[in-house]
């Protein structure tokens, strides 16, 4: 597993950030904000790409593709991997991104406008293409295996493990896989306050509370994770160093259209996760919830997760609330946190989130860790217009 956070480079870091709820939303300081309507973001402030990868890839690359190549190298560093020590045409990568490369296009934009067409780089032909960690990450370790790039916003990440999944059970040795996103420039910061559910609130503590009463948003993030997946035989054959952990089922959904009646089908996911890895709701020991902050979809969410486990049936917890919402990045890190809460047996508590309105029914992890009973866990995604994704990971 690798690991870039608002709040941790690194695994192990990103889950003492967790535990001891350390933020990483803090007020913009990439650009001057002051003009803009809301000012925070979850923003990786101690990241320096000439550090962890080589010179050439600089010019190439926007800041997600960086974070997506750093981490990459962490998870098949994690795995006990190198290039070459596996069949090139037998390893694959499958990632997700939801918004491009949008710090490179708009650096490229300016040129345009202010000197001309001769000066945009070359490199913009794919640099902001969302398809470009795949490539980048897929030349960078010569994987010549099969290859998938898939866009469903914050469902998006989960859809990739998922994808994953199916290409080793039809025979593929090994991937990597998850999502990572970056877009916290100034045209992406407004492009994201565009969609309308992004909080204006100035207080870091305040901002983005999911499940709470007085939630009004979410704050934006950048980062993500990536997984290296395999199936149990491949990483004890090659004698893998340590196996973290089992995607025991995954499922997704597509809402129906507004106005139809029917409802949404996060529920639906869930339940088709859970059967597929063979279990039923009550060997669930924890959800990790999308937690979108915006009042009307934690309530639908609340809702989804009582129905399926009964009122206040089984521990929530969202420690997205310390990142903002990742939109690719974020399912996949939820996937290496509920990893990593199965291992020590401790579930994460929901940051700043203090009153959960009654009605939600919600059995939502506050103020300290809690002791985890069962070593399963169910991680939700879901994505902009309609997209809801489920992962079971199981020790």
């Amino acid at each position: 597993m690798g690991v870039t956070a608002p709040n941790g480079l690194g695994t192990e870091q990103y889950w003492r950030a967790v535990l001891d709820r350390h933020s990483g939303i803090r007020e913009m300081t990439r650009f001057d904000a002051s003009r803009y309507p809301y000012r925070l973001a979850g923003q990786i402030t101690d990241f320096a790409a000439e550090d962890h990868l080589p010179a050439k890839l600089l010019p190439q690359t926007d800041v997600s593709t960086r974070l997506a190549l750093t981490a990459a190298d962490w998870a098949f560093a994690d795995a006990g991997i190198e290039p070459g020590t596996v069949d090139d045409d037998r390893m694959g990568v499958v990632t997700s991104n939801a918004t491009g490369g949008f710090a490179f296009t708009h650096g490229e934009f300016r040129k345009l406008w202010r000197q001309g067409g001769e000066y945009v780089s070359v490199y913009e032909s794919f640099a902001w293409f969302y398809a470009v960690n795949t490539g980048q990450i897929s030349i960078r370790n010569g994987l010549r295996g099969p290859g998938a790039a898939l866009v469903a916003e914050q469902a998006g990440g989960l859809d990739a493990l998922g994808h994953a999944c199916r290409s080793v059970r039809a025979g593929t040795e090994l991937l990597i896989s998850g999502g990572v996103d970056s877009a916290l420039d100034p045209w992406g910061f407004i492009s994201q306050f565009a969609g309308g559910r992004v909080s204006v609130e100035p207080d870091p503590r305040r901002a983005f509370l999911p499940f709470d009463a007085a939630a009004s948003g979410y704050v934006p993030g950048e980062g993500g994770a990536l997984l290296v997946i395999e199936s149990e035989e491949a990483a004890r054959r090659r004698r893998a160093p340590r196996i973290h952990g089992e995607i025991a089922g995954y499922a997704a959904t597509f809402d129906p259209p507004p106005g139809s009646g029917r409802p949404p089908a996060l529920r639906q996911a869930a339940e088709r996760a859970i059967a597929q890895a063979g279990l039923r709701p009550d060997d669930i020991g924890v959800v990790f919830a999308d937690a979108s902050g915006v009042p009307e979809l934690d309530r639908a969410e609340a809702a989804a997760i009582r129905d399926l486990f009964g009122p206040q049936g089984v521990p929530v917890t969202a420690p997205k609330a310390l990142t903002g919402r990742l939109y690719a990045g974020g399912g996949p890190l939820d996937v290496v946190t509920a990893v990593l809460c199965l291992r020590d047996g401790v579930i994460p508590p929901t940051a700043h989130t203090t009153e959960v309105p009654g009605s939600y029914q919600l059995d939502l992890v506050l103020e300290e860790p809690r002791e985890l009973s069962s070593p399963t866990a169910l991680v939700l995604a879901r994505g902009r217009h309609g997209f809801n994704s489920a992962v079971v990971v199981r020790a």
